[in-house]
């Protein structure tokens, strides 16, 4: 298994990802690039992606200069994303904030804002976390909308949410090739030290972890040494906190949809499990531009931070 080493991290604001809907591939492949649209200078890399115009109708897949699905990976460097968030700005001002800001993350390749819907998008390796906790060192509100590869992938990102009341966390996943996806995940209410976890068959949560099947193994092979679905240990920290970042081959996002992930009391999973969360479809880019929660009307800067499940970090 080929995972980066995990690393645990201090409490931190993660964003939710939010509900999505699919977008038509009979859209043109035409790319727009909008006036207002400020496009970044960062001297690292001259690789350039365009935003959509105008985000009333569904946005058109892009045409991109470079193809993230072939991309190589090492043990110690994430694969590439592209990333969304929305950010609250309301000048020129505020986009050069923010852009400033990223372009000192190491992993950062590039950035684009579009200012007049509120989007930012990053192209790069950094995780979630540290890309949300840079956007509020500017003191601006953000809201994760999208990650993925703007490739063919009929499912190219999920989450799942783990909601209390003891143990809350968050775990995204994103395709990056067809034999690649990439894994960030956080946690709060662990006790401290090492924890199996994995993908499990089942997102049935009637008794808990208990009800979840065994490791997800697709190749249906009994002597199997390390089952697709075994994602290794946890590093929890003497707070509870755990942060982990990880890429698995041959894992493939669609397949995971309806399914588990279950944390374990230990690391060799000698006892049960103590923290499951149903695997659900997240947005991909370019496929969460909604401003408005459609079960209440809320806007996404009037909603309180109890709304999302990761601000317990």
């Amino acid at each position: 298994m080929h995972f980066v080493k995990p690393a645990v991290a201090a409490t931190a604001t993660a964003i939710a990802a939010l509900a999505f809907s699919s977008f038509s591939q009979s859209h043109s492949h035409q790319s727009l690039n909008p006036p207002n649209t400020a496009l970044s200078s960062n001297p690292k890399s001259n690789r350039s992606f365009r935003l959509i115009k105008t985000f009333a109708t569904s946005p058109s897949p892009l045409i991109m200069n470079h193809d993230l699905s072939s991309q190589s990976h090492t043990d110690d460097v994430l694969p590439e994303l592209l990333t969304e968030f929305m950010v609250d700005m309301k000048c020129e001002g505020c986009v050069n904030a923010v852009k400033n800001k990223l372009q000192t993350i190491n992993g950062i390749k590039n950035v684009e804002v579009d200012l007049s819907n509120q989007v930012v998008r990053i192209l790069g390796s950094t995780p979630v976390k540290t890309m949300t906790e840079a956007l509020e060192q500017t003191s601006r509100k953000a809201r994760l909308i999208g990650q993925g590869v703007p490739e063919d992938f009929l499912i190219s990102a999920a989450v799942s949410e783990f909601k209390g009341p003891d143990i809350f966390g968050v775990v995204r996943l994103a395709q990056v090739n067809m034999e690649l996806a990439r894994i960030e995940a956080n946690f709060s209410g662990l006790s401290p030290g090492k924890h199996f976890w994995s993908i499990n068959e089942f997102g049935d949560l009637t008794r808990g972890a208990a009800s979840t099947g065994k490791v997800f193994n697709p190749l249906n092979k009994e002597n199997t040494k390390e089952p697709l679905g075994d994602l290794g240990t946890l590093d929890v920290n003497e707070k509870g906190d755990a942060f982990f970042t990880g890429i698995k081959e041959k894992l493939r996002v669609a397949d995971l949809i309806g399914r588990s992930i279950v944390v374990y009391a230990t690391e060799d999973k000698s006892q049960h499990g103590i923290a499951a969360a149903v695997v659900a479809r997240s947005a991909g880019v370019g496929e969460n531009y909604k401003k408005l929660c459609s079960c209440d009307g809320t806007t996404i800067w009037e909603a309180s931070d109890k709304d999302f499940v990761p601000s317990k970090f």
